[in-house]
């Protein structure tokens, strides 16, 4: 189990985290929301040690190493210039001194020319990319930073039931998202994040909850605004 406790993490004056308690079990799906700022990249890049000047605890409690077990999506993946789609995927294996399979099942489903420069991919294109990269690894734990984010309708669906899958097979997953649907859809239990802070977790049973309280802490003064601009038609009374 990926293990945060009395996660703090400061740039400079500034606190961006504090207080921050988080699991991500085997076989799990955990969604992370907040609006842009409430630290969720920070977050993860805590977790898998991009940052290493925090307080608190980040471990694996098997033991592993965290980078080891664990396969990182960016919010924006970096290409080399002038590498293929298909150098990079052995880039990344090779730098972690795994061999490089076949791509070609895999990319039945990505459907990305990996013989062009990934530099001239789309950004949607770009992110599958990264993702076939974490994809043709067996990693304990997946920590992917809004995966969602430039892909079309149809690789959404088919990356859910990638996830889906994944999370049937035993991976523990960790991901943020600005589409509250989909994380609710997929997800085992959801943290919101306000300001470097956990406002509460969220069990599945819960989710129903999580749009209206999502509201009223994003958009509690907005609120109030809506309502004179556009208030509501009384309720109708109901005859017997």
């Amino acid at each position: 189990m990926l293990v945060i406790e009395g996660l703090r993490k400061d740039f400079g004056s500034q606190t961006v985290l504090a207080h921050i308690d988080l699991g991500v079990r085997p076989g799990s799906l955990h969604g992370l929301v907040g609006a842009n700022g409430a630290g969720k990249t920070t977050l993860l890049h805590c977790l898998y040690g991009l940052h290493a000047d925090y307080q608190g605890t980040v471990r694996e409690t098997s033991g592993l190493g965290i980078r080891a077990c664990t396969g990182l999506l960016p919010y924006e993946p970096y290409f080399y210039p002038r590498i293929t789609g298909r150098e990079y995927v052995a880039f990344c294996l090779q730098a972690r001194g795994r061999p490089v399979p076949s791509l070609a099942a895999w990319n039945e489903l990505l459907e990305l020319p990996l013989d062009q420069y990934a530099e001239d991919y789309s950004a949607g294109m770009k992110k599958k990319l990264a993702l076939l990269a974490l994809l043709v690894q067996d990693f304990r734990y997946l920590v992917l930073d809004e995966p969602f984010n430039g892909l079309d309708l149809s690789a959404n669906l088919l990356l859910m039931e990638v996830l889906r899958r994944l999370r049937q097979q035993g991976t523990g997953i960790l991901l943020t998202s600005h589409l509250l649907g989909s994380l609710t859809e997929l997800c085992d239990e959801i943290t919101v994040l306000a300001e470097g802070r956990v406002l509460r977790h969220y069990p599945a049973a819960d989710f129903a909850r999580l749009p209206a309280d999502l509201l009223g802490q994003l958009h509690q003064q907005k609120l109030g605004t809506l309502a004179t601009l556009l208030p509501l038609p009384p309720a109708k009374e109901h005859r017997n």
